[in-house]
């Protein structure tokens, strides 16, 4: 059935009172075998149906759940030396990494170049101190955590999705199609996501008027009903990371039935083994994603991303898994 057919038709008749869609349980072809090499192998697996946020958590959301329940980010706590061996002691203050364009082409792939940790950065302050979110409230958080992400889950009555329901989520209905929406990343030369348009890092054509984050639903929904699944932030998974999929079933009575990430020792960084913070999947990429660049635009594109790290690029969205609908958002 084509996408725009799923969304004008029995699509439409499953969306709960709070915003939630409902994605069919089915088999899909997971990851992909063409592009970055943790995406492979590309393999079937089985996911039950369960519910899905329409969009990514937005500002106002969240300013109801630190209004409800107090809630302090992980950004606006300072870090524990006992954490992070080694840190220097004035690092050590509450901030967030935060994008920070370069002025001119940069020929060298540090990411120290367009990348900073920011003190006073925070999801109410997304460019520091000194900034706030007016004009903002219904773009996605972000300078959340893997752990703030789960409470404003526990608290909604929800939880965060699996890599694996993400992705089915994401596809939209569509099989191993290159996007959301198709083979095409701007069919028609049309903009299908809040993705860079330009040449990353320095140069943004801001062809959609947003050089950051946008509303959340400023772009068409996938063939689910389902907003920014692609784009405008990466989004936390509730699986740990694997650097790459598990190899195919032989047999189709062995395909896995909603499988969840790696174990979690083997999602902490090698590069800091003095660290043992663990990884989670973030899907999707983000408004920073650029052909030249970042080609993390698609539904089997994933990224690590440590559970105490936040950043202008990330935040979330929550899936339930019964037939029971939440009244909380």
């Amino acid at each position: 059935m084509p996408a725009a057919a799923q969304r004008d038709g029995f699509n439409e008749q499953l969306k709960s009172e709070d915003g939630l869609i409902w994605i069919p349980g089915r088999t899909f072809m997971m990851g992909s075998n063409k592009h970055y090499p943790e995406e492979s192998p590309a393999h079937p697996v089985e996911v039950d149906g369960f519910w899905i946020q329409a969009t990514p958590v937005t500002n106002r959301q969240f300013m109801e759940f630190v209004k409800a329940t107090g809630h302090i980010t992980v950004a606006e706590k300072a870090p524990n030396p006992k954490d992070y061996p080694g840190a220097l002691p004035h690092m050590l203050k509450p901030g967030s990494l935060m994008f920070d364009p370069p002025t001119r082409p940069v020929t060298s792939p540090d990411i120290s170049q367009w990348w900073t940790y920011k003190f006073g950065a925070d999801w109410r302050h997304p460019y520091g101190r000194r900034s706030d979110l007016r004009g903002k409230l219904d773009h996605p958080v972000v300078h959340v955590a893997w752990q703030d992400a789960k409470a404003y889950a526990d608290w909604a009555g929800k939880d965060l999705p699996t890599e694996a329901e993400w992705e089915l989520a994401a596809r939209g209905g569509l099989d191993e199609t290159e996007f959301a929406w198709g083979d095409e990343l701007n069919p028609g030369g049309r903009q299908m996501a809040n993705t860079w348009q330009g040449i990353f890092p320095h140069h943004n054509l801001r062809s959609q008027g947003d050089d950051r984050t946008s509303p959340v639903h400023r772009f068409p929904p996938n063939g689910y009903g389902v907003y920014d699944m692609i784009g405008n932030v990466w989004e936390w998974t509730g699986d740990f990371w694997s650097t790459r999929h598990e190899e195919p079933a032989a047999k189709a009575c062995c395909i896995p039935l909603n499988p969840r990430g790696g174990p979690i020792d083997a999602s902490y960084d090698p590069h800091t083994p003095q660290i043992l913070i663990p990884r989670r999947v973030l899907k999707g990429g983000s408004h920073l994603c650029a052909p030249n660049y970042c080609r993390r635009y698609r539904p089997a594109a994933r990224h690590a991303e440590p559970e105490d790290t936040s950043t202008s690029h990330v935040g979330f969205r929550c899936v339930k898994r019964s037939d029971q609908r939440s009244t909380t958002t």
